[in-house]
């Protein structure tokens, strides 16, 4: 039994007069309840209990160390169930970081509808495009969207984040339909990413990926900015349909090869693995899974 077990157990024989009944409110039996206390009694080097055959009395210096230890144990114990209400109980602040278009479009709603069911909790919302690492930076939930990589956090998918190939229907009229993958090199690319690997778009026909080769017109790491230029007819994108499923629903932009289906994604929620998980993080990510599901609202056109 360790030190503050063995307090513990003294305390509880002080305030119960007896080995017996601290053994039977602590669960323990009497042998053990009575070995914590002489472990601690050769800890201290002081005689701390009376023992009699009809009562255990404390000593003089038991008197003293009990009125300064129970102060102690009702602070460990103060502390403990604050530790275990932050696990049972969603409150504090909740920390989340995610990309700035699908936090624009999507989570900043979501948070909003969260906060009423949640009222107790403050959130703290972080968006940008880089892939932090939630441990170093403090964070409780990274919501992102791609295929992950292997790594020692824990990962939820949250939603699919299908992709299209798209184009607007002035662009096409003016430039032509792409009939097949190979017509792609003929057509202006908008690419996702930096220059090099903009050159290519990743595909999957009759169930194998093809890296086709692409002139990218416009690279960038930011989808709105490759959404604006799709819009305006300046080419052909590969975009996640949470984007663009909007703009095909309205005819904006009109999909392009349907089948050369592009390397699906998904939308996961990242956090740190953890036997405990703190109730505000739980409670967010089964709130974003129910909300945005299997067949998000994205996917509906």
């Amino acid at each position: 039994m360790d030190k503050l077990d063995a307090m513990t157990a003294f305390a509880r024989v002080v305030s119960a007069g007896s080995y017996a009944e601290a053994a039977r409110r602590m669960g323990l039996t009497r042998s053990a309840v009575s070995k914590a206390v002489a472990e601690l009694e050769h800890l201290l080097g002081a005689r701390l209990l009376d023992r009699t055959t009809r009562r255990v009395a404390p000593t003089e210096a038991g008197r003293a160390y009990y009125e300064r230890i129970t102060g102690i144990l009702a602070d460990v114990e103060a502390t403990e169930s604050a530790v275990s209400r932050l696990h049972e109980e969603p409150r504090g602040l909740l920390k989340v970081n995610a990309p700035m278009s699908f936090g624009t479009l999507y989570l900043g709603a979501a948070i909003a509808e969260f906060m009423v069911a949640y009222p107790d909790l403050r959130i703290e919302l972080i968006l940008n495009d880089r892939f932090i690492d939630p441990l170093e930076e403090g964070v409780d939930v990274t919501v992102r969207i791609g295929a992950l990589p292997d790594s020692s956090l824990i990962a939820r998918k949250l939603a699919p984040a299908r992709r299209v190939l798209a184009a607007s229907p002035d662009y096409l009229k003016k430039h032509g339909t792409p009939k097949s993958a190979d017509d792609l090199i003929q057509h202006r690319a908008l690419s996702f990413g930096h220059s090099q690997a903009a050159q290519h778009f990743e595909l999957a026909y009759r169930g194998e990926t093809v890296s086709v080769p692409v002139k990218s017109w416009l690279c960038s790491n930011n989808g709105d900015v490759l959404r604006a230029a799709a819009l305006h007819g300046n080419g052909i994108t590969l975009l996640p349909t949470f984007l663009i499923g909007p703009d095909i629903a309205a005819h904006k932009l009109a999909p392009v090869l349907p089948d050369y289906e592009p390397i699906s994604l998904g939308v996961y929620a990242i956090f740190a693995p953890n036997r405990y998980l703190a109730a505000k993080t739980r409670v967010f990510i089964d709130f974003l899974a129910e909300r945005f599901g299997s067949e998000p609202a994205w996917d509906r056109f």
